[in-house]
């Protein structure tokens, strides 16, 4: 009677362990059979954009500094005020350079009249040199003191003009029509010869400033036709808050030379800036076009690397995934042009790779490539 009641309870025991057992296992099938996104390989016509870190600078900058030293007497500017070329900007006290003046004006009247006076005196010996009542020599020192008069005058005259253009100095003008930066002194400062007021930019057009590397050069650049280069596109800027700059810029060679630090080479774009939006020394991107045709291309997310070499997860028939080596060409923004390694028509897993394992089953949801290429997060067209 014990017998059969704790055999009972054993079956009973033993059909609730192999329940439990069976719903584990088919949960641990389920886990592991999950949702990945995949894409279709084909090959495809696009433009790419790869990024480049980019200096914004105006075109044209320039520093605003005291030519003579003295007190800071006037400004007639407020700071990030509108100029127009030539307008008064800064006043310095000039009573030092306006007694200059009035000191070589009285120098170039005295040696202009002492000139008179040599000229007069070489008329009255050439008179004498006629009537023999003087030899010839006299003549050429008349003439020699004549010269060095003449001489006497322009000194005074070039003192003149050195002490005028000094007094000039003191009224500082915007050399061109543009807008003021911070004026760091104030009414009453003393200063010296070269300190800095402001600056002034014109920011009609500004360039922005980036680096390529020597490869990329010679692929877009040296040896390109010149309908097919860089040079010849427009190209895109992204702002620093990732706003597209709504109009678009021309690439024109900032440098003849690569640095021998970095290996690279300096390019500038031009852009037109009718609403200032950009400032002189903003930062942005560069968005660099290559136009790609009839070319295979996977998202970086699907690769992955082991020991330098990249693979991707390829998907078969029963949903299975195959670690597969593939050799990469250029990087194009988020994505990866592809030598070898992959067909047309293939699907390989979009993202999560790093948590697969060569032969995984997964359930897979597809995802577009076209969606993919024209998603302005993946910097492309």
């Amino acid at each position: 009677m014990n017998t059969t009641f704790y055999t009972g309870l054993c079956l009973i025991a033993l059909s609730i362990f192999a329940a439990c057992t069976s719903g584990n296992v088919s949960s641990d099938q389920e886990d592991e059979k999950r949702t990945v996104p995949y894409i279709t390989i084909e090959t495809v016509d696009t433009i790419l954009y790869t990024d480049y870190v980019a200096d914004i600078q105006a075109v044209r900058n320039v520093e605003v500094r005291s030519k003579v030293q003295g007190f800071l007497d006037k400004i007639y500017v407020d700071e990030g005020a509108l100029v127009q070329a030539g307008q008064l900007l800064f006043k310095i006290n000039d009573d030092e350079q306006r007694a200059d003046v009035s000191k070589a004006q009285a120098l170039l009247n005295n040696a202009t009249a002492d000139a008179k006076t040599v000229a007069l005196e070489l008329e009255r010996v050439k008179t004498l040199v006629k009537k023999n009542i003087i030899t010839k020599t006299d003549l050429d020192v008349a003439e020699a003191q004549l010269n060095a008069a003449k001489a006497r005058v322009e000194e005074a005259r070039s003192d003149l003009q050195r002490a005028g253009t000094q007094l000039a100095y003191t009224y500082i003008k915007a050399p061109f029509t543009g807008r003021i930066d911070r004026i760091p002194l104030k009414v009453g400062s003393l200063l010296n010869e070269g300190a800095l007021l402001t600056s002034v930019s014109d920011l009609n057009e500004v360039y922005a400033y980036f680096n390529i590397s020597e490869t990329e050069y010679l692929q877009n650049i040296a040896r390109k036709s010149a309908e097919n280069s860089i040079l010849s596109k427009e190209v895109k800027l992204t702002l620093a808050d990732g706003q597209h700059y709504p109009h678009k810029g021309k690439i024109e060679l900032a440098e003849s030379e690569f640095q021998e630090e970095t290996g690279t080479i300096s390019l500038r774009a031009r852009f037109a800036n009718p609403d200032r939006i950009l400032k002189h020394g903003a930062t942005g991107k560069i968005q660099l076009p290559t136009n790609i045709t009839g070319s295979i291309i996977v998202p970086q997310k699907s690769v992955f690397e082991i020991q330098d070499r990249a693979y991707v997860y390829v998907l078969d028939t029963a949903s299975h995934v195959k670690m597969t080596n593939i050799e990469l060409g250029t990087r194009f923004g988020h994505f990866y042009l592809i030598r070898s390694g992959l067909t047309a028509g293939q699907k390989i897993v979009y993202e999560g790779t790093q948590s697969l394992t060569d032969g995984s089953a997964i359930e897979p949801k597809a995802v577009s490539l076209d969606s993919l290429l024209h998603n302005p997060n993946q910097g492309l067209k």
